[in-house]
């Protein structure tokens, strides 16, 4: 195997929970919780319910149970199922330095693999933790999305390393099954440009799903190519470019999992920030006062929410959670920002088009020369009177630099569940997956993820 491979095979077989920092295994669980009330959250969305009706078309032993409704089906059709949900809403985590994406939407590939394989709280923490710092060490020196590349470059190694560690593999099969997923699962950014559709949401869950039947191969002796990332035709020359590993977490090394940043709103990440900023400034001046919006923002944010004609017109919920000028007409004249305003009364409503057509998004110089070691935004309102009213941000609440409190997840975590969960039900999963260490089966804690 090439030194990449071997590198990150040896790590993530290495790594035991009793090497876990108290700091990693208590994010561990909060993004688990994050991630279990985003895929309640996108339960009863169009693309779940698809995954859904095509899943029961696979059984086998072992198997593994879609959340919500219970049923089970294989691992790899329960996987892509519960990625989707996680995925849907746009609310799930995300990592962001050289290179970017959610990593959360590999949880459902290991929640199937954990599952399967009868595993314990610890296992699912330990996997989570393996799964994410191989995707920030992939992340952090990879800028796929300049290249025109998807994040399931990422995801797909990432989920055949946690799935890996739940099969147990020994090295030589970890690194198999990274070489298996590294080669197989190349997808074009096409998914997230111009008008986006569903498949903008079901992209990564079939990655994190190919990341776990490629280590479900390796555990039976497949064998995968020798030099995935740095031979000939391999990932370095034909995707990413040569790049070295940096410092994997653990002996008091920080995990990427600590890195990796929330969402208050269920928007597009760098959506985040200004959003907030808006609902600061509806505060101060009221729509009808309204002459004109410039918001300045970094390079990458621009590109990807704000540059596209599309975005000012968005025909589908995709496009509108990624279209900084629907979600800010919508955050000042509703005065909120969440799963309702992405329904199609909402976003195709011609009485936001106006305030929408006089929304300017410019990239700042100064703030793309500080990205990603900041995440600076800045809105300017300038009235009807000639007044203006600016707001700014550094990062916005849920980045590892303005966190989040516990607190606030489980606020986020009894939203986003209550259409789906009952009460009791809520209140037992957050119990239990506070205390996740403690758990005997996962199997214990996805009976309570059932409507």
């Amino acid at each position: 195997m090439d030194a990449t491979t071997e590198r990150l095979a040896r790590y993530v077989s290495s790594l035991r929970y009793d090497g876990l920092s108290a700091v990693a295994v208590h994010e561990g669980k909060r993004h688990l919780i994050d991630s279990l009330g985003c895929a309640m959250g996108g339960y009863r969305s169009e693309p779940a319910d698809i995954a859904r009706r095509v899943a029961p078309a696979w059984s086998g032993t072992p198997a593994a149970r879609i959340l919500g409704d219970g049923r089970t089906t294989t691992p790899e059709a329960a996987a892509f199922a519960n990625s989707v949900m996680i995925r849907f809403l746009d609310a799930n985590d995300t990592y962001i330095t050289t290179g970017s994406g959610h990593p959360s939407d590999m949880l459902g590939a290991l929640l199937a693999a954990a599952e399967s394989r009868d595993a314990s709280g610890r296992d699912l923490l330990l996997a989570t933790i393996a799964g994410y710092e191989v995707f920030g060490a992939l992340a952090d020196h990879v800028p796929l999305r300049d290249r025109g590349w998807d994040q399931g470059v990422f995801v797909a190694p990432a989920s055949a390393a946690g799935a890996g560690l739940l099969f147990g593999l020994s090295p030589e099969r970890m690194a198999n099954a990274l070489a298996i997923a590294v080669t197989a699962n190349v997808a074009t950014r096409q998914t997230r440009a111009g008008d986006l559709a569903m498949w903008k949401g079901c992209a990564t869950a079939v990655a994190a799903k190919a990341g776990l039947f490629a280590a479900q191969l390796a555990q039976e002796g497949m064998t995968g190519p020798t030099a995935a990332f740095e031979g000939r035709h391999g990932l370095w020359e034909q995707v990413t470019g040569r790049f070295e590993l940096g410092a994997l977490g653990g002996d008091d090394r920080p995990f990427a999992i600590e890195r990796t940043n929330f969402k208050s709103f269920a928007t597009e990440y760098h959506a985040q920030a200004p959003v907030s900023l808006a609902l600061d400034l509806r505060r101060k001046v009221s729509v009808t006062q309204i002459e004109a919006i410039e918001v300045r923002i970094y390079a990458m944010a621009h590109s990807e929410i704000g540059s596209e004609p599309a975005k000012w017109d968005p025909q589908t919920r995709e496009t509108a959670d990624h279209s900084l000028p629907y979600m800010l007409a919508v955050a000042l004249t509703d005065g909120r920002v969440g799963p309702a305003s992405f329904e199609p009364a909402r976003y195709l409503d011609p009485a936001l088009r106006p305030l929408m057509r006089r929304i300017q998004v410019v990239e700042h110089p100064e703030f793309t020369r500080r990205f990603p070691q900041a995440l600076v935004s800045e809105v300017e309102i300038r009235t009807r009177a000639g007044d203006r009213l600016v707001e700014r941000a550094e990062y916005p609440k849920g980045h590892a630099k303005h966190p989040m409190t516990d607190a606030d997840v489980v606020t986020k975590f009894r939203d986003l569940t209550a259409d789906v969960l009952r009460p009791a039900q809520v209140d037992a999963a957050l119990d239990q997956l506070w205390r996740l260490e403690q758990c005997g089966r996962i199997a214990s804690l996805l009976d309570l993820f059932t409507a």
